[in-house]
């Protein structure tokens, strides 16, 4: 018998070029009752990409029109955000938020980070109308899949930005190329998230990817793993 997490994210890692979908694993494996996922902050800019119901689409448009709540946590702490008793400690967390939802059957929230190496973009909320926790076990899972769908929603966002620099000509391929295959032995992770942790650092510092690309090469750009996730020293 196949085991209901394995199965999921492997579902969830087909599902890159359907967005409005992602949020639907998280309400089909964990004990909630709704879930978003959101972009948040000024990277990509604040929208609701994917939503199971129309009360976790509206709890999300709360936390961007106040600038508080579980997404920014989870977004500027790059860490699970867990509140089982939300109408009990979420007021003192998030009052403004906590007081807008009043209305809606929110008893418990979560949030989990979107983040792509050194990149922070935004986070997947859930929310039960009935007092839940998520175990640790459970926590740990969502965010291995808040990490896929972060590499989707970036690559999304990205496939503009790459199409242009995929244009650059052969040498830049080359270089882009070899670039990729340093990444991939500095973090020990695929090619292709090697390359997609090469497209969001010219994504987030305004370079051409073949810009970056040379800057590993040469040896004055690398990427490190620490203690908050992934960084890049130059």
């Amino acid at each position: 018998m196949s085991d209901p997490f394995e199965s999921a994210l492997t579902e969830l890692q087909r599902s890159g070029h359907r967005l409005p979908s992602l949020s639907g694993f998280f309400v089909e494996l964990f004990p909630v009752t709704g879930a978003a996922v959101s972009t948040v902050g000024d990277l990509l800019g604040s929208e609701t990409i994917s939503a199971t119901d129309d009360t976790a689409a509206r709890l999300d448009e709360l936390q961007f029109d106040l600038g508080e709540g579980p997404c920014w946590d989870a977004m500027r702490s790059v860490a699970a955000v867990i509140e089982p008793e939300f109408r009990l400690r979420g007021v003192a967390r998030w009052p403004a938020f906590a007081a807008a939802t009043e209305k809606h059957a929110v008893a418990s929230m979560f949030a989990f980070p979107l983040s792509v190496g050194e990149l922070t973009m935004g986070a997947v909320d859930l929310y039960s109308s009935e007092p839940v926790t998520l175990s640790p076990a459970e926590c740990a899972q969502a965010i291995t899949m808040a990490e896929v769908v972060g590499r989707h929603v970036l690559r999304d966002a990205l496939s503009d930005f790459a199409d242009r620099d995929a244009r650059a000509g052969l040498y830049s391929r080359r270089t882009i190329h070899q670039a990729t295959g340093i990444v991939l032995a500095q973090l020990d992770i695929s090619p292709d998230d090697a390359l997609l942790m090469i497209q969001a650092r010219a994504f987030s510092t305004g370079q051409r990817m073949m810009e970056v690309a040379q800057a590993i090469v040469d040896g004055s750009l690398r990427f490190t793993r620490a203690t908050g996730g992934i960084e890049a020293q130059s």
